[in-house]
């Protein structure tokens, strides 16, 4: 059942990152727990986006994303990310990196650049596999891991 896989599942600390997407020129992010190595050659991660998320199908468009690894302290841009803030609210007060692609944001432990390189229908959600053009390290110190539901460091 469900919500004992989630249980269960809850138990076991995972890193949170945001993703983000250049969508036209109207930059949009989602905070995911999903986020896993899937192979070092060629580099790849992959990670889960629920269907009806507004990300889900901008991803596709855009055919490319960021990813921001976020740093222990970060909960706030976690819950913003995570709450599905209107397009037109989503980047108020978010500091942001200088990068010619999707929004890199500020504080973060790095960030990679993605192309979006295949997906896998997976229940409610889709599992994006992308390849990683670009690895940039950031600040030092913990990551961001959420825990039985709640934000904590690892």
């Amino acid at each position: 059942n469900g919500e004992e896989l989630r249980s269960l599942l809850g138990r076991i600390p995972s890193g949170v990152a945001v993703v983000t997407v250049d969508s036209g020129g109207q930059p949009v992010g989602l905070t995911v727990a999903t986020l896993v190595g899937l192979s070092l050659e060629p580099p790849l991660v992959g990670f889960s986006v629920a269907r009806q998320a507004a990300l889900h199908e901008l991803l596709r468009e855009a055919g490319r994303c960021a990813v921001s690894l976020l740093a222990a302290g970060q909960d706030e841009l976690a819950e913003h990310f995570a709450r599905g803030v209107p397009p037109i609210g989503m980047w108020h007060g978010i500091a942001t990196e200088p990068s010619i692609g999707p929004p890199l944001l500020s504080g973060a432990l790095g960030w990679l650049e993605c192309a979006l390189r295949d997906e896998v229908a997976a229940g409610t959600h889709t599992l994006f596999v992308c390849a990683v053009e670009s690895v940039v390290p950031g600040a030092e110190g913990q990551g961001l891991v959420r825990v039985r539901g709640l934000f904590t460091q690892a």
